[in-house]
């Protein structure tokens, strides 16, 4: 059933936000060039490797991060407007509408056994870690939200994430600040 509504869910709002990520498309090609989306191998399900898709939010070059995100960038991230193309690889069976958020794969041999088990579904591009505090919780936290979402979820807890999502989404709830544009280090069970 959740394959079920991730096809239908991906492929729905792949059409409906057609319009938005043609405009965006068009919006970062001229501020940013070439490429338009970011690509990064993260871990899947099982801790398979996948290439995840986002729209492109940097300059291309060296520096902080900080430096290199442009004020459109900023933007997309503010709404999570760069994650649309991730509705591709849910569509494409590497990700979910819901799931852990697929980290660094860095991080994989920094998990304990239990915070591992994030990885027994696909991750997701939205999760129940993000609607309890997305950026505002720290690591052991947010690994214990993933767990918790592995051992408890249900088509209901789905929807409820879902429409949670849509509404911090809205109120742009738990954004990190404009300097902080970086996935933090994870050092493991802290």
């Amino acid at each position: 059933m959740k394959r079920m509504m991730d096809i239908l869910g991906a492929g729905v709002g792949l059409i409906l936000l057609s319009p938005v990520i043609v405009l965006l498309w068009v919006l970062i090609r001229r501020n940013l060039g070439t490429p338009v989306l970011f690509r990064q191998i993260r871990p899947g399900k099982d801790g398979v490797p996948f290439e995840m898709i986002k729209f492109r939010t940097m300059k291309d070059g060296t520096g902080p991060d900080s430096e290199r995100l442009t004020p459109l960038g900023a933007k997309l991230r503010s709404s999570s407007l760069d994650e649309l193309p991730e509705l591709w690889n849910v569509l494409i069976g590497e990700m979910s509408l819901v799931g852990p958020r697929p980290l660094l794969m860095e991080y994989l041999p920094l998990y304990s056994e239990r915070q591992a088990r994030r990885h027994a579904l696909r991750p997701g591009v939205t999760g129940w870690a993000q609607i309890n505090g997305r950026n505002a919780i720290g690591w052991p936290e947010k690994l214990k939200l993933d767990v918790w979402y592995v051992e408890n979820r249900s088509l209901m807890l789905d929807l409820k994430i879902i429409a949670l999502t849509v509404k911090k989404v809205l109120k742009r709830d738990g954004i990190s600040a404009a300097g902080d544009v970086t996935m933090p280090k994870f050092t493991g069970e802290q």
